[in-house]
């Protein structure tokens, strides 16, 4: 059993004993510490809270345990059922709520899930502010509410046409032009609340022929749900058939989008954000923002349109502070995750969908050709396993002061900018290793990168 907290929420594995994974009797502890937090940090009057979920097999159960206890705390509860991420981010907000909680593990396997935690601008909330929502769990410094107080729940299952209908709203959406391509799609959702709002937004885009793999919301994983090839077989045989001209696949809570070109070849999960972004900028100059674990392919095509690039720590709610201080009309994680500030400041499959779709449609290429207009780099992923006794702080000191000639940044871990690659170190926060990602123009050159620093970083063991 597993119970991991962090700056993500609360995840864990379901069943076992309280304490030791992801419990009923946890889940109420964490909930009512969480509306505790909401009433002591909201500039709202209304007592509500929006709760979605995403189709794992224990999202029902979960579901219902977080909805009785935040009517036990003395809120109202927005219950939007089967709902992306994205969707209830927007919920939160669309509700004037105080809050929201997402009910997912995200690309984690199906014994798991999880509490995501939304401010009053269906943002996540800061690392200071999951710290305090963590104290008042353990400390049980929180009070239910009388009888005479108790909450009601309020059942809205409208929400996925409403963002739909936002998304079709964008102006850099156009439906006219998709139609026009007469694009046959196809889609993996891995039986989660993808299956139902991805083909429902194809349709509403003008995708005539949609071909769905997987997009019953069962929650019982067709395969492993991380959106990364090696667990997208499926999807790339089919198009290797040539049945259609692009997929798209998405996780379980619909935040990271993969696209699948039409041989059956990953477009690449770095380049969704790449092309997506390259897309907006050519229409609304500015800024970008990604994480310091992405593809160095954003900061080229972003300085191309005459931008700027930034940095940020790893973590959506880092790439949204980021984003905000710099002013950046688009940014995001290189694992897919697109955030548009003009719908919200959360990362949304069905916004990527939507630009993606566009772009491919206006540009008259296949997506193997769009592909190649990008400039092209690989990522190579490596870890140090730690013993309990080592130390990280002084092995990362280390690093930076061997490679102090280089461009150092340090915000998150260690990152080091070579002339034509880099490598970041930073400690896991959820397992006993150091990552090590290194990106460079082919894999060779990315792996031989990451191995001379993970050499150097293996004597100071």
């Amino acid at each position: 059993m597993s119970l991991i907290k962090s700056i993500s929420g609360i995840r864990g594995t379901i069943g076992g004993p309280a304490g030791d994974g992801l419990s009923p009797i946890d889940i109420v502890k964490f909930t009512a510490a969480f509306a505790r937090f909401i009433a002591g940090n909201t500039s709202k009057n209304s007592r509500t809270i929006v709760v979605g979920r995403d189709a794992r097999l224990s999202g029902a159960m979960v579901d219902r345990l977080v909805c009785g206890t935040l009517m036990g705390m003395g809120f109202d509860v927005v219950d939007i059922d089967l709902a992306s991420t994205p969707t209830t981010e927007l919920a939160v907000v669309w509700e004037n709520a105080c809050g929201g909680l997402i009910l997912t593990a995200s690309h984690n396997p199906r014994q798991w899930n999880a509490l995501k935690l939304l401010n009053e601008h269906g943002e996540f909330l800061s690392d200071r502010e999951g710290k305090e929502v963590l104290r008042l769990a353990e400390s049980l410094d929180f009070d239910f509410a009388g009888v005479d107080e108790l909450g009601k729940v309020y059942v809205n299952t409208t929400y996925n046409r409403r963002h739909i209908d936002a998304v079709l709203a964008l102006p850099l959406v156009d439906t006219e032009a998709i139609r026009n391509a007469h694009f046959t799609v196809a889609v993996d959702a891995v039986n989660s609340v993808g299956g139902v709002i991805i083909p429902q937004l194809l349709k509403a885009l003008g995708v005539e022929k949609v071909i769905e793999l997987n997009c019953t919301p069962t929650g019982d994983f067709a395969h492993t749900p991380e959106p990364i090839p090696e667990n997208l077989t499926g999807i790339a045989d089919l198009m290797a058939t040539g049945v259609a001209d692009v997929a798209f696949v998405v996780d379980p809570d619909v935040d990271r989008l993969a696209i699948v070109d039409e041989h059956g070849k990953m477009f690449g999960e770095e380049y969704t954000l790449v092309s997506v972004s390259d897309y907006v900028l050519q229409h609304t100059p500015g800024n970008t923002v990604s994480n310091l674990s992405s593809s160095r392919a954003l900061a080229d095509v972003t300085r191309a349109r005459g931008g700027e690039y930034n940095a940020a720590a790893v973590g959506e709610v880092n790439v949204t502070t980021k984003m905000k201080e710099t002013g950046a009309v688009i940014g995001g994680e290189g694992n897919g995750g697109v955030i548009y500030p003009e719908l919200h400041y959360g990362r949304d499959a069905l916004v990527g969908v939507a630009l993606f779709l566009t772009l491919l449609a206006k540009s008259g290429k296949t997506v193997s050709e769009l592909r190649k207009t990008y400039p092209a780099y690989e990522i190579v992923k490596m870890k140090l396993v730690l013993e309990p006794t080592t130390d990280v702080d002084a092995i990362l000191a280390a690093v930076k002061e061997r490679y102090a000639d280089e461009r150092i940044t340090d915000i998150d871990g260690v990152k080091i900018d070579f002339t034509d690659g880099w490598v970041h170190l930073r400690k896991s926060n959820t397992e006993p290793i150091v990552r090590i990602y290194a990106e460079a123009h082919d894999a060779d050159q990315a792996t031989a990168l990451a191995t001379s620093v993970a050499d150097f970083a293996k004597t100071m063991m």
